[in-house]
């Protein structure tokens, strides 16, 4: 581990918080059983707050859903089980991807049930990448300061 890397124990506890919030949120998503459930709680969720529901479940949606479940799943235990710098990095640069995501579905039309998950990405994401920005300064202005 670098010098520059984020390691304090407030860090690993936010990537493990993560983990725990990703693997609460996304379990439902790994088998085409429990999807179709979290499918139709989001659903009526969304629909009794007036934010919308999702469209009827086929075949490929599921899949999808699934496959991302399942990575995510997997994902949030080892970061659950052995929190590390560099897996709040990754999990930093993964949220950002998936808030980009969630925000073209907003864009084009997609249930507004989804801006809750995408103010958590961008707040988990943000949390995990700034120390990182921070630590890059600092390492650049004490090599900087070295040469």
């Amino acid at each position: 581990m670098s010098l520059s890397t984020p390691s304090r124990p407030a860090y690993l506890r936010l990537v493990r918080s993560s983990g725990w919030y990703d693997l609460l949120v996304t379990a439902g998503f790994a088998t085409p059983w429990t999807y179709a459930l979290v499918h139709d709680l989001l659903s009526v969720a969304g629909d009794a707050a007036g934010l919308g529901t999702f469209p009827a479940p086929d075949p490929m949606q599921t899949l999808y859903a699934n496959l991302m479940g399942s990575v995510v799943v997997v994902w949030s235990v080892l970061r659950v089980v052995r929190p590390l710098p560099l897996h709040g990095l990754l999990d930093g640069v993964a949220r950002t991807l998936f808030a980009l995501g969630q925000a073209y579905a907003l864009a084009h039309g997609g249930p507004r049930i989804l801006w809750p998950f995408l103010v958590v990405e961008v707040a988990f994401g943000v949390a995990q990448l700034v120390p990182w920005v921070a630590a890059g300064r600092a390492a650049a202005a004490k090599s900087v300061q070295g040469s």
